[in-house]
């Protein structure tokens, strides 16, 4: 006898069947954004293809027959956790002569200068564009038709990927090489602005065009808006993620967080890092060396207790504060009991890090004005006008409000380099 559609035997190995295939995708998606991710991030599939699985889609069609150059670090993989490296060694047609890394190395755990190495998988020379020198030399570059650059950057002006992919377009520029970014989401998210303007005066390695402190561009937007605004006059290909939106910040579209430098293991470091890490310049630490950078901040000299009760009165949205004793195992007071506060963003969506960066920084004055050096902010601030009205108390919000008409010109230009919606 046969059994029909609707027989219970083959109803519930139907059901079983379905069940396994459910099961074996939840374990896959949850064993790839647990990697290197925080066990409290949601658990999904990435729907997004970054640069780099575009660029292996495309079987490299665009680097065909040039002698490449990548500048990356353990953030550059793929979808399946290939390394971009060995993904253009091993491309037909492509000849990867060299690789580049930035700030904190090829591994990006060191916290301090970079020298050269040898990449042990595929034995080319890894050249350090934070050690001797920050910007890629006339002899690091011989023979070279093109540079691809696939690193994660954080959304935030002051943190240095930037600057390194920028130092590395006009070197491009000077050498007639061809420019790739492969593009990868912003974590902070494709729209949410703040912060000052830099100061035309304020460039640095820390600040290499005027925008503000949080810019909600990506790598290959930033890498037009330089090319263009700033004359580098680059030969730019971006080859562009699919299925980002502006909307979505890193945790919600499934991919796994590779910490980018030692302080942002997880997420939720990258979420206070804007506002938390400007006040480091002011003598406080902010936590650097244990698991939670830019989610504590203190000084010896801190009183715990008034300093907690005056931010609570400051009734900062998406964020809560506690008192907290730490060791910092490195930066301000390195293997010193500092006294302070800890704090736990509560609405991702809703919190505004420079906001309460200002908060915390005005608080600190008020409280602590001999120990607090509240100018020296203006380092990574960027903004003389924004560390002058601190001084002066002025409200955090009011200076806030302050930077609208220069953030309206900002996005007015920026959006002209926009690739995603």
């Amino acid at each position: 006898m046969t059994h029909n559609e609707t027989s219970p035997r083959v109803f519930r190995i139907r059901s079983l069947h379905i069940f396994m295939q459910c099961a074996i995708l939840f374990c896959f998606c949850g064993s790839v954004t647990m990697f290197a991710q925080e066990k409290s991030e949601p658990v999904a599939c990435a729907h997004i293809e970054t640069g780099i699985d575009v660029l292996e889609t495309q079987h490299f069609a665009a680097l065909r027959g040039k002698r490449v150059g990548v500048i990356t670090n353990q953030t550059g993989v793929d979808a399946g956790g290939h390394r971009t490296i060995d993904a253009l060694a091993k491309a037909e047609g492509v000849k990867l002569v060299a690789i580049f890394s930035p700030e904190h190395g090829i591994a990006a755990s060191a916290d301090a200068v970079v020298a050269n190495a040898t990449d042990s998988a595929s034995g080319l020379p890894i050249y350090s564009l934070y050690g001797e020198t920050r910007r890629p030399t006339d002899a690091m570059l011989q023979g070279i038709d093109a540079l691809v650059f696939d690193i994660q950057d954080v959304g935030v002006r002051f943190y240095t990927y930037v600057t390194t992919m920028a130092y590395c377009m006009e070197a491009a520029a000077k050498h007639n090489i061809a420019f790739f970014v492969l593009d990868r989401p912003n974590p902070l998210g494709g729209e949410i602005i703040e912060g000052p303007m830099l100061d035309a005066d304020k460039a640095s390695f820390v600040g290499y065009f005027p925008m503000p402190v949080r810019y909600a561009m990506t790598m290959g937007e930033l890498a037009k808006m330089f090319n263009t605004e700033n004359n580098i006059g680059a030969e730019l290909r971006v080859i562009e993620m699919r299925n980002w939106t502006r909307k979505e910040m890193y945790w919600m579209t499934g991919l796994p967080w590779i910490a980018p430098s030692p302080n942002l293991p997880t997420l939720a470091n990258v979420v206070s890092y804007p506002g938390i890490e400007i006040l480091q310049a002011g003598g406080v630490s902010v936590g650097r060396g244990t698991d939670s950078a830019f989610l504590e901040f203190g000084a010896p000299w801190i009183k715990p207790e008034e300093l907690l009760a005056e931010l609570k009165r400051r009734s900062i949205g998406g964020v809560t504060f506690e008192a907290k004793t730490f060791t910092p195992k490195t930066g301000p007071y390195a293997g010193e009991k500092c006294d302070g506060i800890g704090l736990t963003v509560t609405d991702r969506n809703g919190f505004r890090s420079m906001l309460m960066g200002l908060e915390i920084a005005e608080a600190l004055h008020k409280l602590y004005p001999q120990q607090f050096e509240i100018a020296k902010m203006i380092t990574l601030l960027g903004s003389q006008s924004a560390v002058e009205r601190l001084e002066r108390g002025d409200e955090p919000k009011a200076i806030e409000a302050g930077w609208d008409g220069d953030l309206a010109k900002f996005r007015a230009m920026r959006a002209k380099y926009l690739i995603y919606h």
